[in-house]
């Protein structure tokens, strides 16, 4: 297949590029890659059919050819909830309503193993505390470096380090769920059908919290205090049997150490792999950090040292 013959679409923070092929009245996405095959293409459709055999709409494979890094799936048009939003005039609590009784769905999946094109088996792992940290870690692998230099960076990683351990000793729920991972607005499409799911290759099993934290501390979507209120109050309606203060616990803390993450996925992808368009993001992640951790005692050692290390003028860069 000539890709240079196709539309092709703006594509994610990973490695693969999308592009429409047209049919006459028909149309399919071919989403090829070369790097990281396996997650981006196998363990991605491997994903799909587990969501779709929960009856949620996710894009089905018409074709592969992964000798030739690519797949062809379904179509899901162009209109994110995002891009949706983005007209002022409709009611943003609509949609995210709608969201949340997807989100309890999505919860409910109990399918652990499914098994792949390439005739494998795929496990979902599981998103264990060690994983959660290494992932927060990106932060200091990443992005503190640009800012703190000599002696001085091993000792202050060392003390944001030893932070993040205790905060992630703190979580309450132990009970797993499935978590899209990367669950906001832009991952769903608005479609005749319903809400359309994509870009769910990382699923795991995990806090029921880390969804909704990724969904109402969304760092492409800024919203106020009310409204994530609103969401929060939502959520807990169709979720009565959770502890509430239990539950906000674990939020806070997973949305905290999840835009760390970001903040460090942003830069590695700056730096390594020459994608600056997420950037100017990072000032949205500081924000919505310090949104979490002022006047919360939990968090008063975080707020102290990154207070010292990243003052306010940096975080708005």
């Amino acid at each position: 297949m000539n890709l240079n013959n196709l539309k092709k679409l703006s594509g994610d923070a990973s490695f693969r590029s999308f592009y429409r092929k047209k049919n006459h009245n028909q149309s399919s996405i071919i989403v090829f890659c070369k790097k990281q095959k396996k997650n981006n293409l196998v363990i991605y459709e491997a994903i799909n059919n587990i969501l779709i055999k929960e009856n949620l709409l996710a894009p089905k494979m018409i074709n592969n050819n992964y000798n030739k890094n690519y797949i062809e799936i379904e179509d899901f048009g162009d209109v994110t909830i995002l891009k949706l939003l983005k007209n002022k005039k409709i009611k943003k609590i609509y949609y995210y309503k709608k969201i949340i009784l997807l989100l309890k769905k999505i919860q409910k999946i109990k399918t652990k193993k499914i098994k792949t094109f390439e005739n494998s088996q795929y496990r979902i792992p599981d998103y264990s505390k060690k994983k959660l940290f290494d992932e927060a870690n990106l932060f200091l692998q990443w992005y503190l470096p640009k800012f703190i230099k000599g002696k001085r960076r091993d000792v202050e990683k060392r003390k944001i380090s030893k932070i993040f351990k205790k905060l992630l000793n703190k979580l309450i729920y132990t009970k797993k769920v499935f978590i899209h991972r990367d669950f906001h607005i832009s991952n769903i499409m608005k479609m005749k059908q319903g809400l359309g799911i994509i870009d769910s290759q990382d699923a795991v099993f995990g806090n029921i919290a880390y969804d909704l934290a990724s969904l109402i501390d969304d760092v492409r979507f800024k919203t106020d205090k009310k409204f994530k209120d609103k969401i929060l109050n939502y959520f807990f309606k169709n979720n009565k049997s959770l502890n509430r203060n239990k539950f906000q616990n674990d939020f806070e803390i997973l949305s905290i150490l999840r835009n760390f993450k970001i903040i460090g996925i942003f830069t590695r992808l700056s730096k390594r792999d020459k994608k600056h368009k997420y950037l100017k993001l990072i000032p949205n992640a500081w924000k919505l950090i310090e949104d979490r951790i002022n006047n919360n005692i939990k968090f008063k050692d975080l707020k102290k040292v990154i207070d010292k290390n990243f003052p306010i003028k940096i975080r708005k860069k």
